[in-house]
């Protein structure tokens, strides 16, 4: 069994600036210049002969180069406790569409997939007993963040292992758009 996903990678530019505001708040994960990306789908653990129909599946999804910006930040969590805080994606046409794309290759491929709204975002840290004010203080210094719009050319069917440590991705197979 291996644990997939698709997605689009930051570009490093990109990243970087984002790196530069991954600071002052204790309690915080954050996410490695290597691990930032904004997620398409989320296909779980599948076996092998799977993977690779999904694989295969996959290149069917592809649309036209596009551009994305980054923009605003904000968190997920229940009423009790933020646990994750993310850079917000503009709203995008062909990302959604791409998106979709990446769904429909899973049901095509036997993958079951959760059933619930794209909201694309890319996840800067995951909180751990981190102080709400501080949270909320760090999302209102950092909430007017807007990057430079990036060239989206190709997109990623991506394998992760969860590690102690948070978790550790692999490039499986890249497609060009």
């Amino acid at each position: 069994m291996v644990r997939l996903f698709a997605a689009v990678a930051v570009p490093e530019i990109i990243g970087e600036a984002l790196a530069r505001r991954q600071t002052g708040l204790p309690g915080a994960r954050w996410r490695s210049l290597d691990q930032l990306h904004v997620t398409l789908a989320f296909y779980g653990e599948v076996g092998e002969r799977t993977a690779d129909d999904l694989a295969s599946e996959l290149t069917r999804a592809a649309v036209r180069p596009f551009d994305l910006t980054l923009s605003g930040v904000g968190a997920f969590g229940d009423d009790h406790q933020t646990q994750t805080l993310w850079a917000g994606v503009e709203a995008s046409e062909p990302l959604t569409v791409l998106a979709g794309r990446c769904r429909a290759a899973a049901e095509r491929a036997g993958v079951d997939i959760e059933r619930r709204a794209y909201r694309p975002h890319v996840t800067l840290a995951y909180l751990r007993g981190a102080d709400r004010d501080r949270v909320g203080a760090w999302m209102i210094n950092h909430n007017l963040l807007k990057s430079p719009p990036f060239r989206v050319d190709r997109f990623g069917l991506y394998s992760s292992v969860l590690a102690h440590d948070g978790s550790q991705y692999a490039l499986e197979r890249e497609y060009r758009l």
